[in-house]
């Protein structure tokens, strides 16, 4: 559901990982396509790792983190799309599995639902994306039709600089 100016929004779930540092690249991208974004963290991503404050005042709204109180106004309107970026292990795993102990997770859980696109852009470490639990959360949420982006482990390469966090890939994905 377009907002009032005729803008698509798009909700941006944040996940704790290193990489969330730099989510405003994400939500600069968006706008620049004509996205209104309203960012939904995990309550760990809230804990350092991006700046709170920097992405309150790029999208103009509050970040989510937390349900609303019964009667409280919705923050966010309906979504047209969602972005998850980064996307953790833990929250692939729970979001697969349909537990929805946190707002980000739950509101995932509900987009299958509400048939709304999601493009997820995976940063995992190799080792934990080898378990056969993330591997089958994997092809649950395919088949679920969510959008994968490449793989990304964070780790160094062998000159020891890390990649680029491939951020607007995530936009592409939603086609």
């Amino acid at each position: 559901m377009a907002e009032p100016d005729g803008k698509p929004f798009l909700y941006v779930v944040v996940c704790a990982a290193q990489i969330a540092v730099d989510v405003s690249r994400l939500i600069a991208a968006a706008r620049e396509r004509d996205w209104e974004v309203g960012v939904i963290a995990t309550p760990v991503a809230l804990n350092g790792f991006f700046d709170t404050a920097a992405v309150e005042a790029q999208t103009g709204r509050p970040i989510r983190s937390a349900w609303r109180s019964p009667g409280d106004p919705r923050p966010f309107p309906p979504p047209d799309a969602v972005v998850v970026a980064p996307a953790t292990f833990n929250t692939v795993n729970k979001w697969a599995a349909g537990l929805a102990d946190t707002l980000a997770v739950a509101t995932l859980c509900e987009t299958y639902g509400l048939g709304v696109p999601v493009a997820v852009l995976p940063c995992v470490a190799d080792a934990l994306a080898a378990h056969p639990a993330y591997q089958d959360s994997l092809t649950r949420l395919r088949a679920m039709g969510v959008r994968f982006g490449e793989p990304y482990s964070g780790d160094p390469g062998e000159d020891g600089t890390r990649p680029e966090f491939p951020w607007e890939r995530a936009l592409d994905l939603l086609g």
